[in-house]
């Protein structure tokens, strides 16, 4: 669907918005999009620290030939992220790499309206040029919304989890 550095254009109600890969003139907002990931999964996870926080080493991902952060646009504003970044299987498994999906973000005014899908395809076709045939992600199960959103564009839930604090 997608040219490996080039990206189609997507109907975004009466505008356009576009995909490409995210850089490091893109971290400044990257970093915004961090907190709200984190903000929005705070509810899910006691174990987070309280104070300000940080999950990804952005730069490091847009970077690395291993991994692909995309952005998605409206005009020149950043509305939209995520990444895909190849990991090595466990031994016991039966792929030896698989791509890891992750910073799925969508600006809340923009939401609802079919980007992070775009974004998962963009990063779908990122992986299978690198000849990748597993994909997985993380997400809490309470989160239901994000469960449902994954689960439409075809994943399946695999393995519960579970802590305690003693």
């Amino acid at each position: 669907m997608f040219g490996e550095k080039y990206f189609c254009i997507f109907p975004l109600k009466m505008k356009d918005f576009h995909l490409r890969p995210a850089t490091l003139d893109d971290l400044e907002t990257l970093f915004e999009f961090e907190q709200g990931v984190i903000s929005a999964e705070r509810p899910f996870d006691a174990t987070l620290k309280p104070e300000k926080i940080n999950y990804y080493d952005l730069s490091a991902l847009i970077q690395s030939s291993d991994s692909e952060v995309i952005i998605a646009l409206d005009g020149s504003q950043i509305i939209g992220s995520g990444y895909a970044r190849i990991k090595l299987g466990k031994p016991y498994v039966q792929f030896e790499e698989y791509a890891y999906l992750g910073f799925m973000f969508v600006r809340p005014e923009y939401r609802g309206k079919g980007i992070i899908g775009t974004i998962m395809e963009g990063l779908m076709d990122w992986v299978k040029s690198r000849g990748i045939s597993e994909v997985q992600l993380e997400v809490y199960n309470d989160n239901q919304a994000a469960v449902r959103a994954y689960e439409k564009f075809g994943f399946e839930k695999q393995l519960v989890r579970m802590r305690m604090a003693i």
